[in-house]
């Protein structure tokens, strides 16, 4: 079964962080990528670019309304993802429990429905 680990933290703190300890981070981080695609359950995953880049899509009134930036304002924003296929959940948590992001965020995990192929 497919499921999303989401990664949540604290974009200010990222700003903050030193070089150093920034530089610990982005080394954990290909660590347990790598520990993960050794594996074979990895499908995919991503760090995402900071909210301010991100534009939000809203139907109101049968019309498309487009904002700059997320949903909602939040003290933690989506960072990053990976995209495994685990043999089950208490596999796919303890890959999330291992993410480097939870020691300063939060780590999400979410099931996946099967879903047909598209035609």
């Amino acid at each position: 079964m497919q499921y999303m680990i989401l990664i949540y933290g604290d974009e200010k703190r990222w700003e903050k962080m030193s070089q150093g300890d920034g530089q610990k981070m982005v080394a954990d981080y290909m660590q347990y990528t790598n520990e993960l695609g050794a594996t074979g359950m990895m499908r995919a995953g991503s760090q995402l670019r900071p909210v301010a880049t991100a534009t939000t899509l809203r139907e109101k009134g049968g019309k498309l309304i487009t904002t700059d930036g997320p949903f909602a304002e939040t003290k933690e924003q989506l960072a990053g993802y990976y995209l495994i296929d685990a043999p089950d959940l208490d596999s796919a948590l303890k890959w999330a429990g291992k993410c480097p992001g939870v020691r300063d965020g939060s780590v999400e995990v979410r099931p996946l429905p099967e879903m047909p192929a598209p035609k």
